[in-house]
């Protein structure tokens, strides 16, 4: 008889939880996406177990009949946790949008780089702009030539500044000898999340691009990205992080990628998923990544398709 008290009195306890609490697939999807990035499971476990323990106090709540505050109160009808009422257990999203930009083409001087962190592969703008002078009393340009560089960048990604200046100034010599934009101009060159410190060469290409684009009037495609150090004589190196990176460019909507050529073997070794719908240019030199980003390689590969 005791057996059957305890057995009738587990089933009691069983039959205060609702048949439809759960928490669903979307919830999870959700939850790695936007609030946990970070290689492993700990901190998923973490969320996952806030919202147990604050769906369990408002189960014996509302079977005891006990108020609880306005946080903890269920703000819905339903007893499913999904992406739509996830806030309501863990609070606003860690990360925010992957893109800063959705116009497409993208403004003029503003190009998607790709960038490695602890958290994973993110999103790395380039943005530049013109800075046109007035004229002194003698009619002639104030300024012109002179370049600034803001977004807490480290000592390497400030060089890789200098450099991605210069490569830009010789490839407008060498397409446009009458273009006298860079002695005319000064530009400044910013990368976005300032409070964020970033070092390191990848965004080499990057920055020569942002330049050009600005330099040339010509806008970039807003489902492009690119990572790749670059030389002086405009060679493109390879970088780390690639698989990061390009789960980055995934995750923002991104189908064509510029790599450098050195990360081919990389790139080859991942997963068939992540490199499936991708449109992947390996660079040697500046020039294939300039004719991929101002439109004439894309062009040219779509019209044999």
């Amino acid at each position: 008889n005791e057996a059957k008290d305890e057995g009738d009195n587990k089933k009691t306890k069983l039959d205060l939880v609702p048949e439809s609490l759960k928490i669903d697939v979307s919830a999870i999807e959700k939850l790695v996406r936007w609030y946990c990035r970070e290689a492993g499971v700990r901190s998923l476990n973490k969320y996952i177990e806030k919202i147990s323990r604050k769906l369990a106090l408002q189960v014996v709540a509302e079977n005891e009949g006990t108020e609880l505050t306005e946080k903890s109160t269920r703000k819905t009808s339903t007893w499913v946790v999904s992406d739509e009422n996830l806030e309501e257990y863990v609070g606003q999203p860690i990360f925010t949008s992957d893109r800063l930009y959705e116009k497409d083409p993208l403004p003029n001087g503003i190009v998607m780089g790709l960038a490695w962190t602890s958290m994973g592969g993110s999103a790395l703008y380039i943005e530049t702009q013109a800075i046109k002078r007035g004229t002194d009393s003698d009619g002639k340009q104030k300024g012109g030539g002179m370049l600034k560089v803001t977004g807490q960048l480290g000592n390497v990604m400030e060089e890789s500044t200098q450099i991605a200046y210069t490569v830009a100034r010789a490839k407008l010599a060498e397409i446009d000898p009458s273009n006298s934009f860079f002695d005319d101009i000064d530009l400044h060159m910013h990368v976005p999340e300032g409070a964020t410190p970033k070092d390191g060469p990848s965004a080499g290409i990057t920055m020569t691009t942002s330049m050009l684009s600005i330099a040339m009037d010509k806008p970039i495609s807003n489902d492009l990205a690119m990572t790749g150090e670059i030389s002086l004589t405009g060679k493109v190196l390879p970088v780390g992080g690639i698989k990061e990176k390009v789960m980055a460019a995934r995750r923002a909507g991104i189908r064509c990628i510029i790599l450098p050529i050195g990360c081919q073997r990389d790139f080859e070794e991942m997963p068939e998923y992540l490199k499936e719908g991708l449109e992947i240019y390996f660079a040697e030199d500046y020039n294939t990544v300039f004719d991929v980003a101002f439109g004439n390689k894309r062009q040219n590969e779509e019209s044999r398709r």
